[in-house]
Formats: C-alpha cells, structure tokens, sequence
C-alpha cells in the first residue's frame, strides 16, 4: 500500500499547517475548508480505516476525541458548537485511507450533512 499523504504530511515530505502535535497524533488545518474552522486530526499510526481498529486502538482513539475537544475550546467553537466527522470508505466520502477526524465548526450545519 502506498503512503498516505498524510504519512507524509507526518514524515515532513509535504508541507502543512499544524495546529497540534504529540506523540500519537498531528492535527493540521484542511486546505480545503468546509467551515471556518476544519481540522484534520490523525493518528500518527497508519491505520486505513475504521474498519482496521482494534481493542488496542481504543486509547488512540480516545485521545483523539480530548484533542478535538481541546482544539474545539482553543478555537472558541466549543460553546456554540462544533461537529467531529469521520469517513469509513469510499461510499461515506473517505478519499484518503489513512483514518482521520474533521473537526468542523464556526458556522451553523444542517442534518443529514452533505
């Protein structure tokens, strides 16, 4: 399987806007944005889907879902709203198979999304 770009966006062979990082994670800002605010947050462990988790993955998850709420408070959409999407293969919208969150908020969305 090939590298991800964000692999690569994680081994610094593309540039990006990162508005996290520890150990475990990188979150960058979307160069597409949907909102005012959209933040991929990914696991710095290649993991193509969410159908490739495991009970070992559930801490890594977990810590994901505080950084998205830590990043939602620091960007000052916590109070108003925000939403955190994932895509699970192609037919839900996944273009990169590498999973990752977007955080989203800043503006009003409707239900169903898309």
């Amino acid at each position: 399987m090939a590298e991800s770009i964000f692999t690569k966006i994680i081994k610094r062979e593309i540039p990006a806007d990162i508005v996290f990082e520890d150990d475990d994670i990188i979150a960058i800002n979307d160069i597409n944005p949907q909102a005012p605010v959209h933040i991929l947050i990914i696991p710095k462990k290649e993991i193509a889907t969410l159908n490739d988790l495991n009970e070992n993955d559930a801490n890594l998850i977990g810590k994901i879902i505080l950084v998205a709420k830590n990043l939602a408070n620091q960007k000052g959409i916590a109070e108003d709203g925000y939403r955190l999407l994932v895509n699970c293969n192609k037919n839900a919208g996944q273009t990169v198979f590498h999973i990752h969150f977007h955080l989203l908020g800043g503006r009003v969305f409707g239900w169903p999304p898309g």
